[in-house]
């Protein structure tokens, strides 16, 4: 078996070996070589190269997120580093395990004009859980650095002497720091950092690896309800009418059924579901906005909650949002292990603990369900939004609104349907979707970078098959994440073409200007036809509601490439359609 011959590269790639770190996403560059000789060579690793590195790291990120263990990406110096700060951002707000490596020059290179090199250490500061800054390793003994305060060291031996000592304490320091890092993103489930200088050679090789690097390993600690915290939330609850519950982001499977079940039984419960956070139930609420953006200032009040419970990620819906805000419930707690957001301004606890871990000591005590007529209320009201939802897509042209309604209609059971962000997240939530189906969407930063890369990178690693809705802009902005060659042949890409960026029609502002089309809107003519072409995708395209019923009936029929279908939809009418269907509702 080859090795590289720089100790610290070996040290990098054996830890991550003992800590099970087996998907690595490669950038080429030169001073990353000696890490990319030693993953590629260990046939433990599962290693796929990636120019692009902002595709690399959101690819990465795909991965980590379907797998939920970290994901290794590795990349040169220099700028080549910077482009992983978008994914790094979405990870650390995420809460996803992403391992970033990134080679550097020595420290004398760097801040003298030499190439490739910035300043990385600490890069990621203000969104990393840990940063590792490793140190160079000695060559040998005539590369001892100097210290005036040390007596001359006047013989070889003492040369040879302090040059082990030296190399001894900088692999210990390196051997503790990548330790530490990696148990920090598996520990608190976010991204870190490791800053691996190499000097030249950097492409040696050796058959015989020189060190054994110590493996420190992962140390869970239990988390348990404090007594007295518990019983306070029990009061409360026992006492409230109106309790809400609103989970945000939510992994598939995540909560025991039991507990949502013992939920849905509770009169006094409502439970707000987002499209991304894969709960259902017959008494649940999803479809936030269709249940609220109608109601008038009384009709939210008599929504407002006594007791608001949270769980899970970030909120799409702004309407829930700005109603809690206005109308704030007495009590907001959090569940979460790891942080909580004052979303409402009116966080009364941080509860730290798993939300599975909370309802099974919170059920465990409470006694009694108390009599309301909260939930029955709003259950009716569900009821008649959903029978307005269907008459108003019985009668409205083909637009935004209707095209997810028939694709929707036709996402295969069993399967992962990615979302990017902006308006299509947004159409999404209007939808009760195939409860079979788990859905996911980087509402981390929101951002339409990465979205494409990261749907491709689950795709790699899922068992089940994967579908990605997005807008056109988002698509084009990230049409890199096609450059690879690991996507799957039942791996399906819809493009909703408005020619530009459509929330922002259905956002306030001043529209059909030049001004609001070019700076805002983004108006285009591009298709994505011709980038099919280039990557290898078989290309469909749709602009009528009878011309996509028929594409879809073909879509899901399996093939020798991945298929993208194109649906261009009225650029100057989908808002007004939008807009109407809220007061069509009411």
């Amino acid at each position: 078996m080859i090795y590289p011959k720089i100790p610290l590269a070996q040290t990098v790639v054996q830890l991550f070996k003992a800590k099970n770190i087996k998907h690595v996403i490669i950038s080429p560059g030169s001073r990353n070589a000696p890490l990319t000789i030693g993953f590629s060579n260990d046939v433990f690793f599962k290693c796929y190269s990636i120019v692009d590195e902002r595709c690399a790291a959101f690819f990465a990120l795909g991965i980590a997120q379907q797998l939920k263990e970290p994901v290794a990406v590795i990349c040169t110096s220099g700028s080549a580093l910077l482009n992983y700060y978008p994914a790094v951002a979405e990870a650390f707000y995420s809460n996803i395990p992403l391992v970033v490596l990134s080679a550097d020059r020595p420290k004398h290179l760097i801040g003298v004009g030499d190439g490739q090199t910035i300043n990385q250490k600490n890069v990621f500061a203000n969104h990393i859980l840990y940063e590792a800054n490793l140190k160079l390793d000695i060559k040998d003994e005539n590369n001892i650095p100097v210290d005036e305060e040390l007596p001359i060291l006047k013989n070889l031996e003492d040369k040879l002497e302090r040059f082990l000592g030296l190399q001894k304490g900088i692999q210990v320091y390196n051997e503790g720091e990548i330790n530490s890092a990696v148990n920090h993103a598996i520990i608190k489930k976010g991204p870190v950092h490791i800053n691996v200088p190499f000097d030249e050679p950097l492409y040696e090789v050796v058959e015989t690896p020189c060190v054994s690097p110590k493996v420190e390993e992962v140390q869970f600690k239990s988390k348990t309800i404090d007594a007295y915290e518990l019983q306070e939330c029990l009061e409360y609850w026992n006492a409230a009418s109106k309790k809400m519950i609103l989970v945000g982001v939510n992994y598939p499977d995540e909560i025991e059924q039991k507990w949502l079940d013992e939920l849905a039984e509770d009169d006094s419960v409502m439970v707000f579901t987002e499209t991304t956070s894969n709960i259902q139930h017959d008494n649940f609420f999803p479809s936030i906005d269709q249940i609220i953006a109608p109601l008038s200032p009384d009709k939210q009040k008599q929504l407002q909650p006594d007791v608001l419970l949270t769980f899970g990620g970030l909120i799409v819906s702004k309407k829930i949002k700005a109603l809690l805000r206005k109308y704030q419930p007495k009590q907001h707690w959090h569940v979460d292990e790891k942080s909580a957001n004052d979303t409402f301004f009116c966080l009364n606890k941080h509860i730290k603990t798993s939300p599975n871990q909370f309802f099974e000591s919170f059920f465990e005590k409470q006694t009694h369900y108390v009599k309301s007529t909260y939930k029955d209320i709003w259950l009716a009201v569900k009821e008649y939004r959903i029978e307005k939802h269907k008459a108003y897509l019985k009668e409205v042209p083909f637009c935004d609104l209707k095209v997810f309604d028939v694709v929707l209609r036709n996402i295969p059971d069993n399967s992962v349907l990615h979302v990017s962000n902006s308006s299509a997240i947004r159409y999404m939530q209007l939808f009760n979707c195939n409860k079979t189906v788990q859905v996911f969407c980087n509402r981390g930063t929101s951002g339409i970078d990465g979205s494409t890369a990261t749907a491709i990178g689950g795709s790699v690693v899922s068992e089940r098959r994967t579908t990605f809705i997005t807008g056109d802009l988002s698509f084009f902005y990230d049409s890199n994440a096609l450059w690879n060659n690991y996507t799957q042949k039942d791996f399906r890409i819809v493009v909703i073409n408005n020619q530009g960026g459509g929330i922002f029609r259905i956002l306030p502002g001043h529209k059909n200007t030049a001004n609001f089309e070019t700076y805002f809107e983004t108006r285009h003519d591009l298709t994505a036809e011709h980038l099919c072409k280039m990557h290898g995708y078989k290309y469909t395209m749709a602009s009528t509601e009878m011309g996509l019923k028929k594409v879809l009936k073909e879509f899901y029929e399996d093939g020798e490439r991945p298929k993208l279908l194109e649906v261009f939809t009225p650029r100057e009418l989908n808002d007004e359609l939008l807009l109407q269907y809220f007061d069509y509702l009411k």
